[in-house]
Formats: C-alpha cells, sequence, structure tokens
C-alpha cells in the first residue's frame, strides 16, 4: 500500500482509499482529499513533517500523520 507521505518530491498521484475514523477522516475529506483526486507533491520539510501539496488548484501543508492515512497509486 503506497501512502501520500510516500510519494515523491515532484510527482502527481491519484488517491485510491481514505484511511481513518470519524473527525480525522471528516478533517482529510473537508481539506478536498477524496478518493479519484489527483495530489501533486510540492515540498517535504527536512524532517519529513509536514508534505506541502497541491489539491483542486491550492496550496496545502498537511501533517505525516494525516498523509500515512491517504492510499494513492
Amino acid at each position: 500500500m503506497n501512502t501520500l507521505r510516500d510519494a515523491k518530491i515532484g510527482s502527481t498521484v491519484k488517491v485510491v482509499k481514505l484511511h481513518g475514523e470519524g473527525a480525522v477522516k471528516r478533517r482529510i475529506m473537508d481539506m478536498g482529499i477524496t478518493k479519484g483526486v489527483e495530489i501533486f507533491v510540492r515540498k517535504v520539510a527536512p524532517l519529513g513533517d509536514p508534505v506541502e501539496i497541491t489539491v483542486r488548484g491550492y496550496e496545502l501543508s498537511v501533517r505525516k500523520a494525516d498523509a500515512e492515512m491517504v492510499e494513492v497509486e
């Protein structure tokens, strides 16, 4: 299983599935990260947290723990 955290800088990935429960999953979906959307990985901070992405035309920073819940291909 590949997650958003494993994606390489400069790559574009597609969301396959969201893991997690309740409020955590809801927060990820509220950010625009839903099944089928394409995400461009812009940068990763030196220690790996956070990951800067572009989704639906806007820039977003996602924590490492949240990025692990997004399964991509």
